[in-house]
């Protein structure tokens, strides 16, 4: 009997982290909730998955998060009030975030990782593979980096990640790959997939097997589940979904084979200070309302008032 892949339509979106590089200002808010421009980094997060065909959201949450479900869902006073100014510019925007996905909600009761956080999905998935999207890396929307890696899964099966070149120097800060080229490179159209043979969660630069860094978008086949349930906690004592993936790249077993998406697009990691600065600098530049007048502040500042 021909087995028939099913059609992912599950995005899972762990968001339980504590946010301490960016205390005091998440000391009561979120850290998804920080803005982005105008919109928080979580919401980019949403209409990423949205815009690769994933309509069913679930947010992996814990204490103190309860602003992520209010602002995926209605304000009716607020829209009332927007209607009776007739502020419909205003209106479709807040509407906007209630209107994205279904959104399902579960709470990590314990910080156990990436890998648990994942885990805590297990009972709505189900069967079915599914996406995890970090909410720390922003895709630029220009850059499809998840539906081309829905097309890989659906292409090969397994789990597929997506990978980034990085400086050496910086490569112990991310889960590092070892790859080899696929059997067949023109088989999916394109030369940017790879076999994922190996993966080492924050190697030292001498102990690093590529400079390939995972980033934050992951389509994973539901045998991961049962990795997950048997990996003991790794590198901080916390139960690592780099750990269970190297598993599967190397056993093959269920849920396997693991094969990486190589990304050369725009991403903007919002997990860090400095960076979480140029993603607003940079989006802002491009934005055509704010852009304009945004860049020909830019460049006095950085030509007149830095030289004072």
């Amino acid at each position: 009997m021909t087995h028939v892949r099913r059609r992912i339509s599950k995005a899972v979106i762990p968001a339980a982290g504590l946010g301490t590089r960016f205390l005091p200002a998440t000391k009561a808010t979120p850290k998804e909730m920080l803005p982005v421009v105008d919109k928080p980094a979580i919401q980019y997060v949403v209409e990423e998955a949205v815009a690769a065909g994933l309509t069913d959201v679930l947010m992996v949450t814990g204490r103190n998060k309860r602003p992520l479900e209010d602002h995926f869902d209605r304000n009716y006073e607020l829209e009332e009030a927007l209607t009776r100014r007739g502020d419909e510019s205003r209106l479709a925007r807040v509407q906007e975030s209630s209107d994205l996905a279904t959104m399902h909600y579960v709470r990590q009761r314990d910080p156990r990782g990436l890998g648990h956080a994942v885990l805590c999905a297990q009972p709505h998935v189900g069967e079915e593979p599914f996406a995890v999207l970090l909410g720390d890396d922003l895709i630029d929307p220009r850059d499809p980096l998840l539906t081309r890696m829905i097309e890989v899964q659906e292409r090969f099966g397994g789990s597929v990640i997506a990978l980034m070149e990085v400086d050496p120097d910086h490569i112990h800060l991310y889960g590092c790959a070892a790859v080899q080229p696929i059997a067949s490179p023109m088989a999916d159209g394109g030369d940017d997939v790879v076999r994922v043979t190996d993966l080492v969660e924050k190697p030292a630069a001498a102990d690093a097997p590529s400079s390939y860094a995972v980033i934050g978008r992951y389509v994973l086949d539901a045998g991961i589940f049962d990795v997950l349930k048997q990996t003991p906690p790794g590198r901080g004592g916390e139960i690592q979904l780099t750990d269970a993936l190297r598993d599967l790249a190397q056993q093959g077993a269920h849920g396997g084979p693991v094969h990486g998406v190589l990304f050369h697009g725009r991403r903007y990691d919002t997990g860090d200070r400095g960076d979480y600065l140029r993603a607003i600098v940079r989006l802002a530049c491009e934005r055509e309302d704010l852009g304009p007048d945004f860049r020909s502040w830019l460049r006095r500042y950085v030509t007149e008032d830095m030289q004072e």
